[in-house]
């Protein structure tokens, strides 16, 4: 467990090498302690997979992971989530949903140079690769500002759109394996924090 727990927490291998965010420990440091374990449970009583990891093929100087720990000097704090007292539970509840193990902003917010997620965008929408992730704040024209609550719980649930579109790629996986199983309260939760963002 406490291998499990330091790279969620603090984004390190069981040698003590730092991990790449792409693993989004960055996210899964404001775990519960409630929640990692439940995590690492169901982890456990999945069957073995005998297949060899294949070899880091990160090229130059990508391949060089010490550089890592001055990424993680700089832009790294572990840290567990605190409540706003200033918020309700609904909204604290999805605050530490989609912040926590939910990492939607690892998608759903651009990055700087240095891969940093740039929190005065946050959840504006990026660019991974070649697709575009939508932004998901209130504004009115770029994010979800004309969508009602009911209308956000149904792609968390069903994954169909306003437009009776249905997402794909990656955020198809989110709704299919994570926000569709979700209890209903949960996906409220959601909502409510989504609706609160500043539109950006």
């Amino acid at each position: 467990m406490a291998q499990f727990d330091r790279a969620m927490r603090e984004g390190r291998d069981p040698e003590g090498w730092p991990l790449y965010p792409a693993f989004p420990y960055t996210s899964y440091t404001h775990l519960t302690d409630e929640d990692l374990g439940a995590l690492k449970a169901y982890l456990d009583t999945l069957p073995r997979v005998s297949q060899t990891s294949r070899p880091q093929d990160l090229s130059f100087p990508f391949n060089l992971r010490w550089g890592l720990y001055l990424w993680q000097w700089l832009f790294f704090e572990p840290a567990r989530f605190q409540p706003d007292p200033g918020k309700d539970a609904a909204w604290n509840r999805g605050a530490y949903l989609v912040l926590g193990p939910g990492h939607c902003a690892e998608c759903h917010t651009p990055r700087t140079f240095y891969g940093v997620l740039e929190q005065d965008y946050a959840f504006a929408g990026s660019q991974l690769g070649k697709e575009k992730v939508p932004n998901i704040t209130p504004d009115p024209t770029k994010g979800l500002g004309k969508w009602s609550a009911g209308d956000i719980q149904t792609v968390l649930t069903l994954g169909m759109t306003p437009d009776g579109d249905f997402v794909g790629s990656e955020m198809a996986k989110v709704v299919n394996n994570g926000t569709s199983k979700l209890p209903e309260s949960d996906v409220a939760a959601i909502v409510a924090y989504l609706q609160g963002l500043p539109p950006r």
